[in-house]
């Protein structure tokens, strides 16, 4: 069965050639209204099913101290009613018409979407439109949506050991790069929040020149630009100001913490400092660090797995993870939890075995070429979905790099080579560029009674 497997493998890589892959391009229309908004439509006529997606360019990474959370809590709020929907209608209007929709909060952007029965997508746009320029931000629904947000934030990262590792291990890991900052706030930046600090946010960011609408399904083109002129068009602009530079200081060494709480297991997150697609003076490092993400992390034969979990058996689970499309600077993110009687440290060591297997020896053709498979696999696998396309177009708009690079994504991966691999391994993979973060379990009260799940419903 493995021996199958690994045919169709290659044989998945050969119909991906660079010299045919220019089939897989999108078709995108794009259009730019008067009063600054863009619009990107891509057709997609398998079934009568339309994706409508507003996209903001306005995330945690635009915020400053103090009011760090406040486009996550700003979010919350945009089901809250306008001057002509009363709080909760939007959700009613578009869930009576039997679609669905929610919304989420990035490092680099804000997003609202809807999925609709194609004839339906006026309904969409009206509704956007209208929220887009005539929210209404209500003092008692702010005070009701805090205490959401507040709950969010204990279930999801101060009730969770790991993800509470990781948010102190960003901010020490970044010195002044915005990513430092969690994208639901910090606990007292929410607790201090008032009605006229998302007010102000509001009016500075969410203004049709600085919002992208993607539409993707079964869709006329023409006729969805008509639509947009009709409910975006009268809308007016702002004047967005060009955000100041916020670069990330240069790291003078390996950075270490270690994190106390409860939980039932130790866990290790290594973070090393990289540049990401969006202003690399080389675009093939930016791939050759995907691939490389790849290689030790890609299922079950990946490399982390195989020679980590069941091989020498030193890790539980182990993970690498690399941020391609991010508007700044990132980190290639490598994490495990060791088995029982193995430590942190030896877990540390071991990672840091791998990479220097990858800096001292190229990968073999045979190995990239199953990695590359897989990870063009994922991809097109996933352009497959109507919403992730849409989601792929709009993020890769929102941070600046134009929704065409979709299009080279697949291209530019099956063309990097061992040697540029071990070039990114060796180059970024050091450790001047190391943060490292150690949880160390402290015992776990069990006396303590079980925090209620709250029924959120809007994402991060």
């Amino acid at each position: 069965m493995r021996q199958i497997q690994t045919i169709v493998i290659f044989v998945f890589v050969a119909i991906f050639s660079p010299a045919i892959v220019g089939a897989t391009n999108s078709q995108v229309h794009e259009y730019k209204l008067d009063n600054g908004l863009t619009l990107l439509v891509r057709e997609d006529h398998r079934s009568p099913v339309v994706v409508s997606q507003v996209w903001y360019k306005v995330g945690s990474s635009y915020e400053f101290d103090g009011i760090t959370g406040v486009s996550h809590v700003l979010e919350h709020m945009m089901f809250k009613g306008t001057d002509n929907h009363q709080p909760g209608e939007f959700s009613r209007i578009i869930a009576s018409n039997g679609g669905r929709e929610n919304a989420f909060t990035g490092r680099d952007y804000t997003a609202y979407f809807q999925s609709l029965e194609n004839s339906r997508l006026s309904i969409s746009f009206e509704l956007e439109a209208d929220r887009m320029r005539h929210l209404r931000l209500l003092e008692d629904e702010f005070v009701k949506e805090l205490q959401v947000v507040l709950e969010e934030r204990r279930m999801r990262t101060d009730d969770q050991p790991r993800s509470k590792t990781r948010e102190h291990f960003l901010a020490m890991a970044y010195s002044n790069s915005p990513y430092k900052n969690p994208i639901i706030g910090w606990p007292s930046d929410i607790d201090n929040l008032n009605v006229d600090d998302l007010a102000a946010w509001y009016q500075r960011w969410y203004a049709p020149n600085n919002a992208i609408v993607v539409v993707a399904g079964d869709v006329i083109p023409d006729r969805v630009y008509a639509l947009a002129k009709k409910y975006f068009g009268p809308l007016k602009p702002s004047e967005i100001d060009v955000q100041k530079p916020r670069k990330e200081i240069v790291q003078l060494g390996k950075r270490e913490m270690v994190v106390k709480l409860p939980a039932k297991t130790p866990y290790l997150l290594m973070g090393y400092k990289v540049p990401v697609l969006l202003g690399i003076d080389r675009e093939w490092e930016a791939y050759a660090l995907e691939v490389l993400a790849g290689i030790l992390d890609s299922g079950q034969s990946a490399r982390l797995s195989k020679n980590l979990v069941r091989g020498k058996q030193i890790a539980v689970s182990v993970g690498a993870g690399y941020d391609l499309y991010a508007r700044l600077p990132s980190l290639f993110s490598i994490s495990g939890t060791p088995i029982p009687g193995k430590t942190l440290e030896e877990l540390e060591q071991a990672l840091k075995n791998e990479i220097s297997q990858l800096q001292d020896k190229r990968v073999s053709e045979k190995e990239l070429e199953r990695v590359k498979a897989r990870v063009v696999a994922n991809a097109v696998y996933e352009r497959d979905s109507v919403f992730y396309q849409a989601m792929q177009i709009g993020m890769l708009e929102t941070v600046g790099l134009g929704w065409k690079k979709m299009d080279d994504y697949v291209e530019r991966v099956l063309s990097v080579t061992p040697a540029q691999v071990r070039f990114v391994a060796r180059k970024y993979l050091v450790d001047d560029r190391l943060s490292v973060a150690y949880l160390e379990p402290l015992p776990i009260d069990n006396s303590k009674p079980l925090r209620p799940q709250h029924g959120g419903r809007h994402g991060r």
